[in-house]
Formats: structure tokens, sequence, C-alpha cells
């Protein structure tokens, strides 16, 4: 099921375009016109067939992980070869 919102009613009712959402997808307008679609992200991975960039991956809610990269010895700098 296909649901309609102009901007306005998006922004006054947000936790309604979610709802509708879970039914299917919401195209929301600007001047009558469709400028977005709201998806669940379970509809989202269908239908990009289940990828998602190391960016999107990441800034998922609730995304935590460990990041210790081990330390360079020896030195990172040299002088310039200018020959």
């Amino acid at each position: 099921m296909v649901t309609t919102l102009t901007s306005r009613e998006f922004n006054h009712d947000t936790s309604g375009a979610k709802k509708a959402a879970a039914r299917g997808p919401v195209f929301i307008t600007d001047r009558g016109r469709p400028a977005h679609v709201l998806l669940t992200i379970e509809d989202y991975l269908r239908l990009t067939g289940g990828h998602m960039s190391l960016a999107e991956a990441l800034a998922q809610p609730g995304t935590d992980f460990d990041f210790d990269p081990p330390r360079m010895t020896g030195g990172v700098f040299r002088p310039a070869d200018l020959d």
C-alpha cells in the first residue's frame, strides 16, 4: 500500500509516516510533486539487494565497534629526495 503525504503532513505526524512505511512506501511531496520516499530498512535492503556501503552501515543507530590500529615504529617521516 502506497501512502502520499505533503511535507507539512510529514512534519506534523512523523510517527504516523513511520507507521505507514511499515505497510509500504510513503511518498512525501513538495509543492505537489513527489520529492522523497520513506521506506523501512528491510524494504530498502531488499531493493538494494542487501548491499550497504560502509558509510551507511556505520550510520546505523547502535553501531559500535572497536578500532585500535597498531602503532607504527621507527618513525613515519624521512627527508625529501629532491634529486
